[in-house]
């Protein structure tokens, strides 16, 4: 006696598409978080520049206001010019939720929904991020010709989390 299977209908996953795919998501996130920094870092499409940024910062109690706006300009422009192309794609996308995690709980009494100032924005990039970190750049990105990040490892992405998580509570915690 034989025994038949019936044929799987399930088409596999393209793993065209899914590099395609990642290509566009870190593209249009890198590319608008580095504009959001170079809003900060040099006064770019209508942003307030360094040294505004820096009284900002300062005026809501975070020390050295001058570094401190530095640091998320930086992180923002170069995190996301890195995210755009996949050049040490955990380090970026670490780079970005930090920022992220920083604006939420700066944010969080104004609620969820944007119309009343909420983190609805931040939150979405933040898991952005967070989801390149976990799945990696795709084929389409810088990384792919480094030996060391060619084969990427999901170890990677949640390392990038955990860094990008424990420098925003740093931060958070510096913050008068």
């Amino acid at each position: 006696m034989t025994t038949t299977t019936a044929p799987t209908t399930t088409a596999p996953t393209s793993t065209l598409g899914i590099d395609l795919g990642l290509l566009v998501l870190r593209l249009a996130l890198g590319l608008t978080m580095a504009a959001h920094g170079a809003q900060k870092l040099f006064g770019w499409f209508g942003g307030n520049g360094l040294d505004r940024t820096a009284q900002f910062f300062t005026s809501e109690g975070y020390p050295g206001g001058k570094a401190a706006a530095l640091v998320a300009g930086a992180s923002e422009a170069f995190g996301g010019l890195a995210l755009a192309i996949g050049l040490l794609t955990p380090l970026a996308a670490a780079a970005i939720l930090g920022v992220m995690v920083n604006a939420i709980a700066f944010k969080w009494d104004a609620g969820f929904f944007g119309n009343k100032g909420g983190i609805e924005y931040e939150v979405l990039i933040a898991c952005a991020a967070a989801a390149i970190a976990l799945t990696g750049p795709g084929r389409f990105a810088v990384d792919s010709a480094l030996p060391a990040l060619r084969n990427y490892r999901v170890a990677y992405g949640f390392a990038a989390i955990a860094l990008g998580l424990i420098s925003a509570g740093i931060v958070l915690l510096a913050r008068n």
